[in-house]
């Protein structure tokens, strides 16, 4: 399936995309639209051009995982955007990811005008890179979580041994 990741911005929201695999993401863009009917509209667009399947938005949380006002905000346009769209849309923590975007433009000498262009389509990259990657873990953590529920329900592990291995499961795959 295709997945489209979405970095909200005040003037520029980045558009990134998945290979049908869920393997790689690639930068599509930037829409500029300050206008928020207008901005749902046009990821709306993007989405069925790409035939996404999943739209993932970034949620700007506060460095200590609250939510603030910008937070709050997007996660009102995503909730419009999937309203809009008809394509199941969800949000996934974004913090660091412009900064990550910043580096990775760093490292390929991208600066000025150009850097400016790029770095939110670059931002919803790596966004969506990491929610494929989450994605993935997730599966992995339940169907590795199938197999402890037979083995507790079979008697062959006890209930100490079940949480032990599933909290080692959920620390190491980062669920």
């Amino acid at each position: 399936m295709v997945i489209m990741g979405v970095d909200l911005g005040v003037a520029r929201t980045g558009i990134a995309v998945s290979d049908e695999g869920e393997k790689f993401a690639f930068p599509k863009g930037v829409i500029r639209e300050y206008n928020t009917d207008k901005l749902i509209s046009k990821v709306c667009e993007k989405a069925r051009e790409y035939k996404a399947g999943l739209i993932v938005v970034g949620l700007p949380k506060n460095m200590d995982g609250t939510l603030g006002e910008r937070a709050k905000v997007c996660s009102e346009i995503a909730l419009k955007i999937g309203k809009k769209s008809g394509i199941e849309t969800v949000l996934y923590d974004e913090r660091c990811t412009t900064v990550e975007a910043y580096n990775l433009l760093d490292m390929n000498d991208t600066f000025g005008k150009k850097r400016k262009q790029t770095v939110d389509a670059v931002a919803a990259t790596v966004i969506l890179e990491d929610y494929i990657s989450y994605r993935k873990n997730k599966r992995l953590f339940d169907s590795q979580k199938q197999t402890l529920d037979t083995f507790l329900s079979t008697n062959a592990i006890t209930k100490e041994q079940y949480e032990k291995s599933l909290n080692g499961l959920k620390e190491k795959m980062n669920i």
